[in-house]
C-alpha cells in the first residue's frame, strides 16, 4: 500500500477514489497533514497508474467520465457488499484468525523477545526461584503453603525502580510464554513500524507498570507475564484503527473478537492461574490511550 498524492477536500477524495474503483484500482482515503485528504492505493502495480489519474482528475475533476463513473462506482461496491455478506456469515477463514504481521520485527519488538527468552531460560518457567525473585515485582517468601511479602513496595521504595516493569519478562509455561511473544512479535512491531521504537518503548513501559501495579493489588508478587503489555498494545491498535485511519495501524475482525473471547475464558478459571487483573488494566489503559490519542491526531489535522 502506497500514498499516490492529495486532495483538498474529503467529497473529490472519495469521488475519485470510486473512480479508482470502477477502473479497478482498490484504494483508500484518510485525513492527511493539514486539511488535505490522502490517497493510499493497496497494490503497488497500480501505483503509477493511478498516479496517471490523479494528475488527470486534478486538472478537471468535474469532467462527466470522472463522475459518471464515480456513480457506478458506487453502485458496484454497494452490490459488492450485499452479495458478500452471506457467505461471510458462514465461512470462517482459519487462516486470519490469528494476527499476521504485515511489517518487519523491529529493534524494540526483538530486545523484548529476546530478554523474555533468557529470562524464562534462566528462571527454568518460574522455577528457579533465585532468579525469578529478582525480577518480581517485591520480594516473597512461602511460608507453610502461604505466600508473605512486606507491603508497600519497600524495594521499590529503596530506588529499585526496575520492579515495577521486570514481572513482564516472568513466564512459567511453554505456551505462556509462546502465546505471549507471538502476539508481542505482531502487535510491537506494528506500533514500531508505524509509530517508531521510541513510542513503542514509552507504550510497553506504561502498560507493564500499571499492569503489574494492578495485578499485585489484586493478588500479591507472584505473577508475571507480558500479557498485560499484549493487551494495552491490542487496545491501542484497536481504537487508532477505528478513529485514526491515517495512524495505519489496524487488526482484523477476527483478531480482536478472538483476543476479547480470551479475555473473558481466563476470567472463567479453566484455564488456570491467570494474571486476569493485568489483562484487564493493560486492556483498559490502550484502549483509553489510544482512543485520545485518536481524537488528538483528527483535531489537529482539522
Amino acid at each position: 500500500m502506497r500514498p499516490i498524492g492529495h486532495l483538498k477536500d474529503e467529497t473529490p477524495a472519495r469521488r475519485f477514489a470510486d473512480f479508482l474503483y470502477g477502473e479497478g484500482i482498490e484504494s483508500q482515503v484518510d485525513p492527511g497533514p493539514g486539511n488535505s485528504w490522502e490517497i493510499w492505493v493497496l497494490d503497488d502495480a497500480h501505483v503509477d497508474a493511478a498516479k496517471s489519474l490523479l494528475d488527470e482528475f486534478r486538472q478537471s475533476p468535474d469532467d462527466p467520465r470522472f463522475v459518471k463513473a464515480s456513480r457506478v462506482a458506487t453502485r458496484q461496491r454497494q452490490l459488492g457488499i450485499e452479495k458478500a455478506v452471506p457467505r461471510r456469515a458462514r465461512v470462517i477463514d482459519t487462516r486470519t484468525i490469528l494476527y499476521s504481521p504485515p511489517v518487519s520485527l523491529g529493534a524494540v519488538s526483538i530486545t523484548l523477545i529476546g530478554i523474555s527468552i533468557a529470562a524464562a531460560l534462566f528462571t527454568q518457567l518460574g522455577r528457579a526461584d533465585r532468579f525469578v525473585q529478582p525480577l518480581s515485582i517485591t520480594q516473597y517468601q512461602y511460608d507453610n503453603g502461604h505466600v508473605r511479602w512486606n507491603g508497600g513496595l519497600p524495594e521499590v521504595r529503596r530506588g529499585q525502580i526496575w520492579r515495577l516493569f521486570t514481572p513482564m519478562f516472568l513466564h512459567f509455561g511453554i505456551l505462556h510464554i509462546l502465546f505471549n511473544m507471538l502476539w508481542l512479535r505482531d502487535l510491537g512491531s506494528m506500533v514500531e513500524a508505524r509509530k517508531g521504537p521510541w513510542k513503542l518503548l514509552l507504550l510497553v513501559l506504561v502498560l507493564a507498570g500499571a499492569s503489574n501495579l494492578g495485578q499485585y493489588l489484586v493478588s500479591g508478587p507472584t505473577f508475571g507475564g507480558m500479557s498485560g503489555v499484549v493487551y494495552g498494545l491490542l487496545g491501542y491498535i484497536w481504537m487508532q484503527g477505528r478513529f485514526n485511519p491515517a495512524s495505519r495501524l489496524s487488526l482484523q475482525r477476527q483478531t480482536v473478537t478472538f483476543m476479547i473471547a480470551w479475555f473473558f475464558l481466563c476470567l472463567t478459571g479453566l484455564m488456570g492461574p491467570i494474571a486476569n487483573a493485568a489483562h484487564a488494566v493493560g486492556l483498559a489503559l490502550g484502549v483509553a490511550w489510544g482512543f485520545l490519542a485518536a481524537r488528538l491526531s483528527v483535531a489537529r489535522r482539522r
